[in-house]
């Protein structure tokens, strides 16, 4: 399976990496690159984190399964993630809180997560155990199949976290 990751998204939706990133754009991308080198590391998924802007020099991809890519102007990150979502489909998780990317990786067919839900599976959190039953607000049209059964996007974002769990 493979992960792409809105690195800035990410970053910027934890208050721990975003005190890091207030010391400079490079140590907030290198404290987000350890937290998903270590996922990567026990994991047989590839990870694939995008940044806006051009690759700065002498910046060093980290090694393994841990890909970074950098957009290049006038392209953002939201249409790198974009096309990437739509060339490996329902084999991918697309990680970002941004709505236009998530509705667009869906239409891919890919499983989504948001940026909170990315970090609790990283760190173990409680919200990551929840596998996104309550995620889904009320409906004003009646749920058609199983009351009980969580919906077919939660569901699938529930396996995505899972792969991020120790084994």
């Amino acid at each position: 399976m493979r992960w792409l990751i809105d690195g800035y998204n990410v970053i910027r939706r934890d208050p721990d990496l975003r005190a890091v990133e207030a010391q400079g754009l490079q140590a907030g991308r290198a404290a987000l690159l350890r937290l998903v080198a270590e996922v990567a590391g026990r994991s047989t998924d590839v990870f694939t984190v995008v940044f806006d802007g051009a690759l700065i020099p002498g910046a060093a991809a980290p090694p393994g399964r841990l890909q970074v890519i950098f957009s290049r102007p006038p392209q953002r990150a939201d249409d790198v993630l974009i096309r990437m979502a739509r060339q490996h489909g329902n084999g991918a998780v697309v990680v970002t809180s941004d709505r236009a990317v998530q509705d667009a990786s869906r239409r891919a067919g890919c499983a989504v997560l948001g940026a909170t839900e990315f970090l609790a599976g990283l760190t173990n959190d409680d919200a990551a155990d929840q596998d996104g039953e309550d995620a889904e607000p009320d409906r004003v049209a009646p749920k058609r199949g199983n009351p009980r059964r969580s919906s077919k996007r939660a569901r699938a974002a529930g396996r995505a976290l899972k792969r991020l769990r120790p084994r």
